[in-house]
C-alpha cells in the first residue's frame, strides 16, 4: 500500500486514489492543508496498485517527440480575438485550443470553482462554459473522478483536451497506462502550487472586510497590464477588492515561496522534457528581444512536446498569432520550465504561527510586502497614519 514518509514525495495527484480498485484510499488534508492519500487498513489488501501508478516513482509515458533531441519546440503566441487575450492570463493560446476540441465533439477537463468556492476539475462540452476554464487559477484544483472520466471518454472515441498542473497531467497519464491519439494534454509552467488552508484564510479574512461572501476570483486580472496583474475579489454585495501582484498579502507570500507544497520545491515535472504535448506559460521577458511581439496585453508561451501536440497548435493557427521562439531565451526569464523554486527561510515559522495566531497577525508578519513600510520613511507626517491604516487592512 501507499505511504508518505515525506511530505516532498506526493504531489497529491489523486492517481493512487483513483486507480485503487476497493476504494479504501480518500485525500485527506494536513497540518498545511494539503491533501495526502490515507489508506483504510482494514479494506486494503496491499495489491500494490497504488504505488504502482504514483507518477512520483514512475515515468509516465508520453507521446511521440516533436525533435529528436527531446526538447520542446518554442512560440511566442497570443490570440487574435483582443476580448479572448484580455480576459485570458496570458495571451489566451488555451482558449483556441479549447475551440478546436469542441469543433471536434470533444471534452475539456480544467481547473474551475464551484459554488462553494472551491477550485476543482471540472469538465465543459460547449464554449459558452469555457470562461470558467479560462485563466490562472494560483491553487491546487482537486481531482476528484476526473481521470476515471477521461478513461471512459477515450474508450468511446471522443476526443479530451485535459488541462494542469505537470503533476496532474502525470497522475493521468500513469493512470491510464498508456497514451491515447485521441487526449491532448496542456500542462501549465508552474512556480508550486499554495497551500488551500492559507487561501481559505486569506479569503474569509477579505469578506469579513467586505461583510459579504466571495462569488467570483481572479487571479490574473490585467487592469494594470499584463506585467503587473493584479488579484482581484467580487464579492456577493457588489463591492470588490482589486490589488496589484505585489501589493496583494496572497500574491506576495506565493511568489515568495512560502507556502507551497513541499514536493513542489523539488518537482520532478519542473524539467525538460516536459510531460505534456504542449506546455503554456508567460513569455516573460518578450519585449528585451522582440518589442513587436509585446503591448503588455499578455504574450504565451507555448511549448510543443509532441507530434500530437503540434498538430494542435496548428489547427489553431487561424486564430492565433503564432513566432518561432528561442528556448533559450524562454528559460532564461521563466526558470519554472525546468527547475523548482526553493523554499522561503520562513517557511516554517509560518505554518507554525499560522496554528497558533490570527491569520491577521500572520498576514502582516509575513505577507505584507516590506517595502511598503520603507516607502512611509519618505511620506509627510500627516500622511503616514493614513498610509499605516490602509497597511493594517491588508
Amino acid at each position: 500500500m501507499i505511504q508518505i514518509e515525506n511530505a516532498e514525495d506526493c504531489c497529491g495527484c489523486h492517481a493512487c486514489r483513483t486507480a485503487c480498485p476497493l476504494g479504501c484510499i480518500t485525500m485527506v488534508a494536513d497540518r498545511e492543508g494539503f491533501l495526502y492519500p490515507q489508506v483504510d487498513v482494514s479494506i486494503c489488501v496491499d495489491c500494490g496498485i497504488c504505488t504502482a501508478v504514483c507518477p512520483m516513482a514512475t515515468v509516465p509515458c508520453q507521446g511521440e517527440r516533436v525533435h529528436p533531441g527531446e526538447l520542446p519546440l518554442a512560440f511566442a503566441s497570443w490570440n487574435r480575438d483582443d476580448v479572448i487575450r484580455a480576459e485570458s492570463s496570458s495571451g489566451g493560446v488555451f482558449n483556441a485550443l479549447m475551440v478546436t476540441t469542441l469543433q471536434d465533439n470533444g471534452v475539456i477537463f480544467g481547473a474551475a470553482f464551484d459554488g462553494t468556492m472551491t477550485l476543482r476539475h471540472q469538465s465543459i462540452q460547449n464554449i459558452t462554459e469555457s470562461d470558467k476554464l479560462r485563466g490562472s487559477k494560483y491553487l491546487q484544483s482537486i481531482i476528484g473522478d476526473v481521470y476515471q472520466e477521461v478513461k471512459s471518454l477515450l474508450e468511446k472515441d471522443r476526443h479530451v483536451l485535459f488541462s494542469g498542473t505537470p503533476c496532474q497531467v502525470a497522475g493521468l497519464y500513469s493512470y491510464l497506462g498508456i497514451d491515447n491519439d485521441n487526449l491532448l494534454t496542456c500542462d501549465l509552467v508552474c512556480h508550486g502550487v499554495p497551500s488551500p488552508k492559507v487561501f481559505a484564510s486569506y479569503m474569509a479574512s477579505m469578506e469579513h472586510r467586505h461583510r459579504a461572501k466571495t462569488n467570483k476570483v481572479v487571479f490574473r486580472r490585467k487592469a494594470f497590464g499584463w506585467k503587473h496583474f493584479s488579484m482581484a475579489l467580487s464579492f456577493d454585495n457588489d463591492t470588490e477588492y482589486c490589488r496589484v501582484l505585489s501589493e496583494d498579502p496572497f500574491m506576495f507570500g506565493f511568489l515568495g515561496n512560502i507556502y507551497l507544497r513541499p514536493s513542489c520545491h523539488a518537482c520532478n515535472f519542473s524539467r525538460l522534457p516536459r510531460v505534456a504535448d504542449i506546455s503554456l506559460g508567460d513569455f516573460w521577458g518578450v519585449g528585451d528581444h522582440h518589442p513587436e511581439w509585446d503591448n503588455d496585453q499578455g504574450t504565451s508561451l507555448v511549448l510543443v512536446q509532441t507530434t500530437k501536440g503540434q498538430k494542435a497548435l496548428d489547427a489553431c493557427r487561424d486564430s492565433l498569432v503564432v513566432h518561432e521562439a528561442d528556448l533559450t531565451l524562454a528559460i532564461r526569464s521563466n526558470h519554472c520550465i525546468c527547475g523548482s523554486v526553493p523554499p522561503a527561510e520562513v517557511r516554517a515559522a509560518f505554518f507554525n504561527d499560522l496554528e497558533r495566531l490570527a491569520f491577521e497577525k500572520v498576514m502582516k508578519k509575513y505577507m505584507v510586502r516590506p517595502t511598503a513600510w520603507l516607502r512611509l520613511l519618505a511620506l509627510p507626517k500627516r500622511l503616514v497614519k493614513y498610509s499605516l491604516r490602509w497597511l493594517q487592512s491588508l
